[in-house]
């Protein structure tokens, strides 16, 4: 039996998805969470084998979660769960430690071929993952643009995700246990990392980063 913890900040959605997973007689969810912090928080006394995580959530991202879940001593196997068919946030899952992506539009579909193959150590790739990331890059080689080159660190990605919901520096500085001068060092070398001037840039970076939701 594996035991599955889901966090998704939409009750409805936890609901759908949990009639799937608890549905089959080899998966069961035995814990809920609104938003990543939680997720972390329940991971840390509930004993789970997999954690299912919605990308874009309220206060720690998904993304941020898995990583957190993914630095402890025995950490859970861990599934993305997004409305994302976009390669940024397939590898940033990948990244951030997950073994699989699932995308919430054929959760009905794949999700339990995900946990199943989660359990199993092994990887999960949505059907259409390849064609798309391939198409994308090439799109955007024709178009030009620059490929991706730096990637922030976890610390400025949670700088970029307080700035971009709207938090001022001494808000920011609160909520990580940092100097306000550390948050402007960090704002300053995210902004020269990405090329970008203001907030409204950061704010749309994190949109597409799944960081926070649109």
């Amino acid at each position: 039996m594996i035991r599955i913890l889901l966090a998704d900040d939409h009750a409805l959605v936890r609901r759908g998805v949990r009639l799937i997973l608890d549905s089959e007689p080899d998966l069961t969810v035995v814990a809920e969470a609104g938003d990543g912090a939680e997720a972390v928080e329940i991971a840390r006394t509930t004993p789970i084998d997999l954690a299912v995580l919605d990308v874009a959530m309220p206060r720690m991202t998904g993304l941020q979660a898995a990583l957190e879940l993914s630095r402890r001593r025995e950490p859970p196997r861990i599934l993305m769960l997004s409305m994302y068919d976009h390669e940024q946030y397939f590898f940033a899952a990948l990244k951030a430690g997950a073994s699989g992506y699932v995308l919430k539009s054929v959760a009905d579909r794949d999700l339990v071929d995900a946990c199943r193959a989660a359990g199993r150590g092994e990887s999960f790739l949505y059907p259409g993952v390849m064609s798309t990331l391939v198409r994308d890059y090439l799109d955007r080689v024709r178009r030009g643009e620059r490929l991706p080159g730096q990637v922030l660190t976890p610390r400025e990605d949670e700088v970029v995700k307080l700035i971009a919901e709207g938090h001022s520096s001494k808000e920011i500085a609160g909520a990580l246990t940092i100097s306000v001068k550390t948050v402007e060092r960090h704002r300053a070398n995210i902004l020269q990392k990405l090329g970008m001037r203001d907030r409204t840039e950061l704010t749309r970076y994190a949109i597409r980063a799944g960081l926070i939701e649109p």
